[in-house]
């Protein structure tokens, strides 16, 4: 088995043909689209380059067939707010041979340690971590957009490497035609007469009004939750940009409180039901069959991230948020399902929330640590 750094655009092939290869059976998985896979590498699309490094690797074997694949990175703004320093590792994909899987390991290691770091933490993405985040150990299931997916055996590589679980992803779902709790609606419908208080929905028009209250409220809401680092005007601006393609306007909510922007919801059609098809391809052919796809419409829905300003979560902000979705999405009369988006397990106030919805258990990854 030979390790090949990915240096130019031969290996870079390789290394987004390791999971076609590795999931060629597999009805559930959905290949991602290779120009997204791209972008996390490139650094005029990624603007993480800006304040971090990173490296990837594939591992082939003696017929020089692609069997692994793995990378590795460091974000200078997060890599020394943790007990050691702590670089990243991510993209992982392997045979089922837990040597071929451990030398992929000790090359990310090795690379962090060069760079002076003492742990690792993985599968994470060199991103924010709405996408490429997590090892999923249960609920193998068509994955969402951006969601993770991975062989069972994953898991087993991962711990007896060293590798030991940070939190559990907890992602859970709605069924859209399932009424929500009586206590729900009725505290929903109570907020959301309350003077003062206004709930408007995305305007393409105006992103740049939108963005500046999503980064005021993100930035408010998670400013305590441990190695917190607020999000920057640059990361918002190009995830809006990636979710053009697929926005409905009117699934992004914010919240505002005598006009100061107090909570948001961004919920995007499943693109994986768009993209599936095309295997990763956006070609000519491929964009022809995407447009198609986004006509057709899609069943599933997905919440990419929620969040309150700090003194507006007890006002009952989120509850009022989804009953307006629901008026706007039952009529429709096109989708069946809503996946939350995942919520680590150390957050108790967002798991009430996806339990007074009455949603129900859809997946589990883990966020791991494997310290040097």
């Amino acid at each position: 088995m030979t390790i090949i750094e990915v240096k130019d655009k031969a290996s870079a092939k390789k290394f987004r043909d390791v999971a076609r290869y590795i999931y060629k059976d597999d009805p559930n998985w959905v290949c991602p689209l290779d120009n997204e896979i791209e972008a996390v590498f490139d650094p005029a699309k990624n603007n993480f380059h800006t304040h971090g490094k990173c490296a990837r690797w594939i591992l082939v074997n003696e017929q020089q067939q692609p069997i692994g694949r793995v990378a590795a990175f460091i974000n200078d703004l997060k890599a020394y707010n943790y007990e050691q320093p702590t670089g990243g590792m991510g993209f992982f994909e392997c045979v089922n041979d837990q040597a071929a899987a451990f030398l992929l390991f000790d090359t990310a290691k090795q690379w962090l340690s060069q760079q002076g770091m003492k742990a690792m933490d993985g599968p994470i993405n060199f991103g924010e971590n709405d996408s490429f985040w997590g090892l999923l150990v249960d609920g193998f299931t068509q994955p969402s957009y951006g969601m993770t997916y991975n062989q069972p055996y994953y898991r087993a590589f991962f711990e007896a490497y060293g590798f030991n679980t940070l939190y559990e992803q907890i992602t859970n779902h709605l069924d859209v035609h399932k009424p929500f709790p009586e206590r729900f609606t009725k505290i929903a419908n109570w907020v959301a007469q309350k003077p003062g208080y206004t709930f408007k929905h995305l305007k393409i028009s105006e992103i740049d009004k939108f963005g500046a209250d999503f980064i005021e409220i993100y930035n408010d809401a998670w400013r305590d939750f441990e190695n917190f680092v607020p999000i920057e005007k640059a990361t918002v601006l190009e995830s809006f940009g990636k979710m053009k393609a697929i926005m409905d306007e009117k699934l992004i909510w914010f919240a505002y409180v005598n006009d100061e922007p107090a909570s948001f919801i961004i919920i995007l059609p499943d693109a994986n039901q768009m993209i599936k098809p095309l295997n990763g391809k956006l070609d000519l052919i491929g964009k022809l069959k995407f447009l198609y796809y986004r006509w057709k419409g899609v069943s599933r829905m997905r919440a990419i991230v929620m969040g309150t300003k700090q003194k507006f979560q007890k006002h009952g902000l989120e509850s009022a948020i989804f009953i307006k979705l629901k008026e706007y999405v039952l009529p429709l009369h096109q989708y069946d399902e809503l996946e939350l988006s995942w919520v680590g397990d150390f957050n108790d106030k967002m798991l009430a929330i996806h339990e007074a919805t009455g949603a129900t258990f859809g997946k589990r990854h883990l966020t791991m640590r494997c310290i040097f």
